[in-house]
Parts: structure tokens; sequence; C-alpha cells
């Protein structure tokens, strides 16, 4: 069934949390997470900004709600994705192909043979 207010009004903008790659980032360094927590002010967040859930980047109002999301599906869902660690920019170009070489070349006098060095071995 099509939106009411147009294609566009589907999207989830309201309820975008940070991502993973950013959530990592704060778990590993105390610094990062408190450059975060320091852009907002507490009396605008939820509860004074006192309940935050560091692994899904999300602030509660009272104790009671923040204890039931950390027993809850989606805080176990995040936290098993954030136990493998993120890709860098660097892999995401090495699998599309898109790597660069700055070392210096080698020379075809310096590259071994295959087929050489399996008879050397023998």
């Amino acid at each position: 069934m099509p939106a009411i207010r147009g294609a566009k009004s589907k999207k989830k903008t309201r309820r975008t949390t940070r991502g993973l790659d950013q959530v990592f980032a704060d778990v590993a360094s105390k610094k990062h997470l408190q450059q975060f927590l320091d852009t907002h002010a507490p009396e605008d967040l939820p509860g004074l900004g006192q309940y935050y859930c560091t692994q899904c980047a999300k602030f509660f109002e009272s104790e009671t709600n923040f204890d039931k999301h950390e027993k809850g599906k989606p805080h176990k869902r995040r936290i098993r994705q954030l136990n493998d660690e993120p890709y860098t920019q660097k892999e995401a170009e090495a699998a599309v192909g898109l790597t660069t070489d700055n070392g210096r070349k080698t020379e075809e006098s310096e590259m071994v043979d295959v087929e050489d060095a399996i008879a050397d071995v023998r």
C-alpha cells in the first residue's frame, strides 16, 4: 500500500542511531564517547542523559526502561554485531579492487617463477 504522504515518508530518519563503526570507536575509546556525549545538552535528553546504552547509542528515561532494553533482543543483536571488528576503508577498497601500490616496483629479474621455485625445493 502506498504511503499517505508520498514515497519518501517511509524512510526511518527519525529512528536512526549511530552506525556500528562509530559505536565500535565509542566502546574502544572513552574519549570518543565523551566527545559524542558533550554535543548534547543534558536538559534536552530523556532522563537528563543519565541512562545511556553505549552499544546501541540510545538514551532512556528511567532505569527500568534501560534494564528492560538490556534484556531485549535488539540490544543482544547489537552486541553480537559489535563483536566483529568493522571493515576499514582500505579493506573495502581492496575487496572492490581499488588498491593503490605506492611501494617500489619490482623488476622482472627480481620476480621468481613459480615453476623454478618448485624445482628448487625438490
